[in-house]
């Protein structure tokens, strides 16, 4: 199965108050496998980037300002992205910006129902623990170390590692569990004593007389005179 894990960065908080999708960085998996194909794009807001926004990215208006507008890249995004499910953390947020992006291009709306949150995956699978994806890449051995600001691209790559461990784990993309297989049960290497036949081993006289005969050859024994 095909889906696609993305992140965007933006100019605040809240694109029914004005603010604008600045970045956005996609991810393609297949079978819960990263496949090495990505989109990645910047693009002009047409608005001042707010202080805390670029606090957060490093994004600012001189970088932003030769970059394309959404609408002069939306239909590559769409190419990529296909009828793929959508998985996001705080997805709420990411499609928010997204929708209302395509809106402006009068574009359609992508389905909520493509919509995967992973930040309701880890509240359901990890109840009161840090959910922030600096958090669950620490619960996960996720390697963040480049992850100095936020950056859709790099933060999107570092989500399909956690979206893999919240469903299971790397063992889905290799193909494990396609089936299940039941092997059939091992015979016991010994039978159970009810179902043999019981023997008694008692020596025979000659036995016994060699026995004998063996230990006199024996010097300075230990259990000489035990009797």
């Amino acid at each position: 199965m095909r889906e696609i894990v993305f992140d965007t960065e933006t100019t605040g908080l809240s694109f029914s108050g004005g603010d604008r999708l600045v970045e956005i960085g996609c991810v393609e998996l297949f079978n819960r496998v990263e496949t090495g194909r990505t989109f990645h794009c910047y693009f002009n807001p047409q608005r001042a980037m707010a202080a805390e926004a670029e606090a957060v990215h490093g994004l600012g208006d001189a970088f932003l300002s030769d970059k394309p507008l959404f609408g002069h890249k939306v239909q590559d995004l769409l190419d990529f992205i296909a009828d793929s499910p959508l998985v996001a953390h705080n997805a709420g947020f990411d499609f928010g910006f997204l929708n209302g992006e395509l809106g402006l291009c009068s574009r359609p709306a992508i389905a909520m129902d493509r919509m995967i949150d992973t930040l309701v995956m880890a509240r359901s699978k990890i109840p009161g623990a840090k959910h922030t994806l600096d958090a669950l890449c620490v619960r996960f051995g996720v390697d963040r170390s480049r992850r100095v600001l936020h950056g859709a691209l790099l933060d999107a790559q570092l989500l399909a590692q956690v979206y893999v461990e919240l469903t299971g784990g790397r063992q889905i993309g290799l193909g494990l569990a396609v089936e299940s297989v039941v092997e059939p049960a091992a015979a016991p290497l010994v039978a159970p004593c009810a179902d043999r036949p019981h023997r008694e081993f008692s020596a025979t006289d000659a036995e016994l007389d060699r026995h004998r005969a063996f230990i006199a050859k024996i010097g300075d024994a230990l259990w000489a005179g035990a009797d």
